[in-house]
């Protein structure tokens, strides 16, 4: 039966609910607040019988050519880390940085080099259709069975502004990302889609899915953000800051309908076998990174992040990167992002020195927090 009009209501923290018009034929669809999540039984394998977190190795393709990084994963799997996760940049945040290899290509390498699950995070619009997204992630997930993820947000400017479709509001980007998530789960369910609203899609249908959805999760860097993702994905990713402010990230989204569900935090350190290598590595790759979100998503070019950060100091890296030559120091600060029952942490060495953090991550950090899991190969 075709609905032509229906009225879908997303949830969102002191905010009235938007409105989206649209299309479709298929079953009636919930609202968000009553959506089933799809990659439950997924999810619960982020944790092993005895509790414990599992922690990955991040692959940055904004700094590092794909071929290297590469190398890399196979390199983290033999250290011990029993994740990977991989970023998705049109463009790199500096001119320095000087990178931005397709992810989604890299990622059936990868899947396909080591036997370690590997999520990704991306926008799925504008610069990517939802249909193709959730057609690339279906593959993925169907040629490696229970070991992708996908995390989507609403994007920067840096990336997404490519299409020339402008870039809106925040609100608007939030409601934007609410449809391409109800568009991706139907097409995973083997719906054929049609709708028409802030995107649109006509008559879709993926023929290759996986026999079990991936996880999808969504990403947040705000409180307000992280409630409103609470009640209808399959959990939260996030990224470290001060103990404080990411409790209170983490206490909205379970406070939204996130308790039970997974949170995964994405750690930014800098770590050399020397201080001061350590935080020349942080002040050179990284000082693009310090700004608030609501500026941070809006620059549009890698000029214009180094433009910006012409005025950050090496000390104001402090307060966003954990800088240290101490392997105990990097343990304790974990322990303590552990402590807020997080059950995925991804660690990104922002400097270029990966070889030495590999290694010396695997030998100390790893069994000093008891994760040093060997993932079977399939």
């Amino acid at each position: 039966m075709r609905r032509e009009t229906a009225l879908l209501c997303v949830r969102r923290p002191s905010i009235a609910p938007i409105p989206v018009t649209q299309a479709c034929y298929g079953r009636r669809r919930p609202a968000y607040g009553t959506v089933r999540v799809a990659g439950a039984r997924a999810v619960r394998a982020r944790r092993g019988a005895a509790g414990m977190a599992r922690i990955a190795y991040h692959h940055s393709h904004e700094q590092f050519a794909p071929s290297q990084l590469l190398a890399w994963a196979r390199a983290a799997e033999r250290a011990g880390f029993a994740a990977g996760f991989s970023s998705d940049h049109f463009h790199p945040w500096s001119e320095r940085q000087g990178q931005s290899g397709f992810s989604w290509a890299w990622l059936g390498a990868a899947l396909q080099a080591t036997a370690l699950p590997f999520g990704v995070i991306c926008a799925p619009a504008p610069r990517y259709h939802p249909a193709v997204v959730a057609q690339a992630a279906a593959t993925l997930a169907e040629m490696f069975p229970g070991r992708f993820w996908l995390a989507l947000g609403t994007g920067q400017a840096l990336n997404e502004r490519i299409t020339g479709d402008g870039w809106p509001a925040k609100s608007e980007r939030n409601a934007r990302l609410a449809e391409c998530v109800d568009i991706i789960r139907r097409l995973w369910a083997g719906e054929t889609v049609t709708h028409r609203g802030r995107v649109t899609v006509e008559e879709a249908r993926l023929y290759t899915r996986p026999a079990q959805p991936p996880p999808l999760f969504g990403a947040a860097v705000t409180a307000e953000t992280a409630e409103w993702l609470g009640g209808w994905v399959d959990g939260l990713i996030t990224v470290a800051r001060p103990p404080k402010e990411l409790r209170r990230v983490v206490e909205a989204f379970r406070r939204g309908g996130g308790a039970g569900k997974p949170v995964c935090l994405k750690v930014q350190l800098s770590y050399a076998r020397n201080e001061a290598t350590a935080r020349a590595g942080a002040y050179d790759q990284w000082r693009t990174n310090v700004f608030p979100n609501a500026v941070a998503t809006e620059l549009r070019s890698p000029a214009l992040f180094d433009g910006a950060a012409a005025v950050v100091r090496p000390e104001d890296l402090d307060r966003h990167v954990r800088i240290a030559a101490d392997l105990k120091q990097h343990i304790a600060w974990l322990r303590d992002d552990l402590a807020l029952g997080v059950d995925e942490l991804i660690l990104h060495n922002v400097n270029r020195g990966q070889d030495a953090f590999i290694e010396d991550f695997g030998a100390a950090v790893l069994p000093a927090l008891h994760i040093h899991q060997e993932p079977a190969r399939a």
